[in-house]
């Protein structure tokens, strides 16, 4: 088993969530990839394009993470997780990440902003 998967008896606790198939239409993707591969991009910190391609299609794990986030069952299962690990309720991820940014990547270059010359231009106001 590879390194920061679900383990089965995590799987065993969580399954619940997921009902099973229905038993027409397109088969469903394995939601247990689904749900390590949502767990890889939360831990990597990673783009979701950036998926690897063993987890599926990047697209089916974002709407599959959005519409679980939406209807709150991504709550649900990290609260089981953190019950079965006997986890703090209070704290149990922490982030300090520290991302610092350019002058000119918020628009200031390296001469400052450019001013409207319209605006600036001094003149008689007519009256109409």
């Amino acid at each position: 088993m590879a390194r920061h998967r679900l383990t089965d008896a995590q799987w065993e606790l969580i399954a619940g969530e997921f009902g099973s198939a229905k038993p027409t239409g397109r088969p469903r993707v394995d939601r247990r990839k689904v749900l390590d591969g949502i767990f890889w991009i939360m831990r990597a910190g990673s783009p979701w394009r950036d998926l690897p391609d063993e987890f599926g299609a990047w697209q089916t794990v974002w709407r599959l993470f959005d519409q679980w986030n939406r209807e709150g069952k991504l709550d649900r299962i990290l609260s089981m997780l953190r019950h079965l690990e006997g986890s703090n309720e209070e704290l149990w991820c922490v982030d300090g990440t520290v991302v610092r940014a350019a002058k000119c990547s918020a628009g200031g270059g390296k001469r400052g902003t450019r001013k409207n010359r319209t605006i600036m231009r001094s003149g008689a106001v007519v009256a109409v």
